[in-house]
């Protein structure tokens, strides 16, 4: 077996959010996976983590939720300046929210069937027609723009954020709020996305703690589930204000999580993924060509763009017993990194990886996690994503870039920033 160790540059860009943005993350997950697809990482201002970088081992780690915890350390790459600052500031726990994401079980359990109905592909049917009617909104927006645009900015940020404020009743005119938010939290270490910070403008921004945006988002929702107790309504909203846990109302803490995590992940991975859909294709015309000439192939584009993007790059787990994965000894306590974007190109598990292919099959991705922990809301990102493509790629005859497109920086969920195309319209 290979040293443990990873050497120092390959292990520096794990935890570098630039390397997420300029595509350097990808030529470390290559090397990972030939030389030390089990390695431990040791890098100054971070508690050691072994790196998982193997679809079969990435599965078999997510499989085992009671080994590999969510809740025991933080489930997101910190450093152990901001770990210490958010235990200090909890008296001791390492989360500053309390999502499904930091929960084990029983809890995960009891919280996620709160809302698990509304994400079944049986009540996301009554939908339809409600998201078909968004889309056509948001292709139709496309077409006016001229021939030209930003895809992300213009189309690919609004179409989801719409679709899940309505499920969750927030009012159309509070979603460039939810957006400005969601986009601050998830690019924090993004000099353009991230929060000016007013004190410390000096300090690095991958160990900020944005209580500031958590601290926006909470009064926000405070306000909201207030409204959504006083005047019930059928929505997502309604559902989390007025929620029981073991027979007692849901604890404000919590359901402020809760509102957070739909309000944010709700959207934003699926805007990732949707706009990585159409960079693949402005990068791949034969590709386009083949949707044209066999629609049933959109499913296949809308998991080809989630694999190809991966918008939730890493979470963390903590083991919770010493034990073996492969190949390596683990200790109890040992914190891991899930590298889901390096289990979706695996070359044992897909032909060409680093293709774009509408028609891949099979697509074993990993982009929505696996077990216990397998995302809520993934029947609704499909499904969104399918209508958008069943009403614009009809109507879409050409795509190609109109300068270059940019990622955002970030360790834990990243995805298209800026993406510039020239496009015709039937």
């Amino acid at each position: 077996m290979s040293e443990i160790r990873i050497p120092q540059p390959i292990a520096d860009t794990l935890v570098d959010p630039v390397a997420y943005a300029d595509g350097r993350i990808h030529d470390t997950y290559a090397w990972l996976r030939s030389n030390n697809p089990f390695g431990r990482a040791e890098i100054e201002g971070v508690e050691p983590f072994w790196v998982t970088t193997k679809h079969a081992d990435i599965l078999e780690i997510s499989r085992q939720n009671a080994l590999f915890s969510n809740g025991e350390k933080s489930p997101t790459m910190v450093s152990q300046a901001v770990d210490a600052r958010v235990r200090a500031m909890t008296g001791g726990s390492p989360h500053l929210l309390r999502t499904l994401i930091h929960m084990d079980q029983p809890d995960h359990m009891k919280y996620r069937v709160l809302t698990q109905s509304w994400f079944l592909p049986q009540n996301l049917r009554s939908l339809e027609e409600r998201i078909r009617k968004i889309a056509r909104a948001a292709v139709d927006n496309m077409a006016a723009k001229g021939g030209e645009c930003d895809f992300v900015n213009e189309i690919a940020l609004h179409y989801p954020l719409h679709v899940i404020m309505e499920i969750m009743g927030v009012p159309p005119e509070d979603e460039p709020r939810m957006l400005m938010l969601t986009q601050e939290l998830f690019g924090a270490a993004d000099p353009e996305l991230g929060r000016k910070p007013e004190e410390k403008p000096e300090e690095d921004p991958a160990q900020r703690i944005d209580m500031g945006v958590l601290t926006d988002f909470i009064n926000y929702f405070t306000q909201f589930s207030e409204g959504k107790r006083a005047k019930p309504t059928d929505d997502l909203g309604t559902l989390i204000a007025n929620s029981q846990i073991d027979g007692q109302p849901i604890s404000h803490f919590e359901a402020m999580s809760y509102y957070i995590i739909v309000a944010t992940a709700g959207h934003d991975t699926t805007s990732s993924s949707t706009a990585g859909a159409i960079w693949g294709l402005a990068q791949n015309p034969g590709e386009l060509k083949k949707l044209h000439d066999n629609p049933a192939l959109i499913p296949g584009l809308v998991d080809e763009s989630i694999r190809w993007i991966t918008p939730v790059k890493t979470f963390m787990r903590t083991a919770m017993d010493d034990t073996e994965i492969g190949g390596r000894k683990l200790s109890k306590g040992d914190w891991i990194m899930l590298c889901y974007a390096s289990g979706n190109r695996d070359e044992e598990v897909f032909d060409a990886p680093n293709a774009f292919r509408v028609d891949r099959s099979p697509n074993k991705h990993l982009a929505f996690g696996y077990g216990a922990h397998l995302c809520l809301g993934q029947h609704l990102a499909k499904m969104e994503m399918r209508i958008l493509w069943e009403e614009l790629i009809p109507r879409l005859k050409s795509v190609s870039f109109n300068g270059e497109p940019v990622m955002s920086q970030a360790v834990f969920v990243n995805g298209p920033k800026r993406l510039p195309i020239k496009f015709e319209m039937a």
